[in-house]
This record gives C-alpha cells, structure tokens and sequence, in this order.
C-alpha cells in the first residue's frame, strides 16, 4: 500500500512538473521572442553581430530545467536571428546555408552546453554550476559563430581587414558584443533564477 501509494504521488508530481515545465518554457519563448527581436535591431558601433539579449533567457531556461529546454530556447532565438536586417544583408547574400546552419547552432549548443553544466554540478556545487552555465552560454555561443565565420564567411573577414582576419573577426565582427553578452548573461540569468527558485519555494511553503 505505502509504495502504491509513493507511486501515485510521484506521477502527481512529475505530471505537475510538466505541466509547470511547459507553461514556463512557454512564457520565457514569449519573452525571448520579444527581446530578440529588439535586440534584431542593436549593434554596438564598430561591429556587424547584433546583440543576443535572448541568451539570459536561454541561459535562464537551462538553469530551470536542463539542456532539452535550454536547446529548444537556444533554437528558437538562433530562427529570430535570421529575420535579423544584418543577418540577411551581410551573411546571407554570401552563403545561405552557412547562415542558417551558424544561426540556429550557435545558440541551441549554447543553451545545451549550459543545462548540461547544471546538470553536472546540481549535486556537487550548485552554485557554481549556475555561474559556469551562464558564462558558458555566450562562450560556446561566439565561439560556434567564430567557426562558422572562418568555414563560410572569410570574404567578409577579409573585405573588415584584409591584412589580419583574425583581428577582423575579434574586433570586426565581434568586437564589444562579446564582452557585453558575457556580462549581462553572467549576471543577470544567475539573479532571476534565484528570484524565480526562492518564489517556488516559498509558494511550496505557503500551500
């Protein structure tokens, strides 16, 4: 009787995580959508790569519930980035399919990489976890951009500097970007997910 039932309560409460899972993910998709598409429309001075400000968000959905939200996040932000005016003017007229390949990888890796992290160190040093997360999301999220950027796009490379594409890559096209993602994301996502952790809990308390 007592492990029937264990085994009645524990559906009840992974149909009510579920639930919760879905009807967030949903919230933070329309959060993200929004944010994205301003972001569309911001480049720091000097630079081509608009900012991602839908990467506190991805690394926000990785926190809450692992690398298959954080992903599918990662995915949705990478297909805003491609109605991007300067995605479509500056990458997509050279290679079509690097564009989207690069759009749609670079965030859903990211968003990934950074619920895997959690994962790993949810029991070890949660803390932790968390600060790695949200600073390997805009890590992995360049880095993957800077790969496609040298297989697709070294004509650009070369037409920002043709003497250096390294330099034309790290301050051309990335420049700022970069440095400004890393620390909105590091310490934003980290705040709203203890917000968000303490508001769970205390809603657990108060029932």
């Amino acid at each position: 009787m007592h492990v029937r039932a264990y085994n009645i309560e524990s559906m009840k409460n992974k149909h009510v995580f579920n639930t919760k899972m879905i009807a967030t993910t949903g919230v933070l998709v329309a959060i993200e959508i929004v944010i994205q598409l301003i972001g569309n429309y911001v480049v720091i001075p000097g630079g081509f790569a608009n900012l991602n400000f839908s990467l506190i968000i991805i690394a926000l959905g990785a926190m809450m519930y692992g690398p298959l939200v954080g992903g599918f996040l990662g995915f949705v932000s990478g297909a805003l980035t491609l109605a991007a005016p300067s995605t479509i003017s500056y990458f997509f007229s050279v290679s079509p399919i690097g564009t989207i390949l690069a759009c749609l990888l670079k965030t859903t890796l990211a968003g990934v990489a950074a619920g895997f992290i959690v994962k790993l160190f949810k029991n070890k040093n949660n803390i932790l976890g968390i600060i790695l997360a949200s600073i390997a999301v805009p890590v992995v999220n360049t880095g993957v951009f800077c790969v496609f950027c040298v297989l697709f796009f070294m004509s650009r490379l070369k037409e920002i500097n043709p003497s250096s594409t390294a330099e034309a890559l790290f301050l051309g096209l990335i420049g700022f970007n970069f440095i400004f993602e890393v620390l909105t994301t590091s310490i934003i996502s980290p705040s709203l997910y203890k917000i968000t952790e303490h508001v769970s809990i205390y809603n657990r308390e108060s029932k």
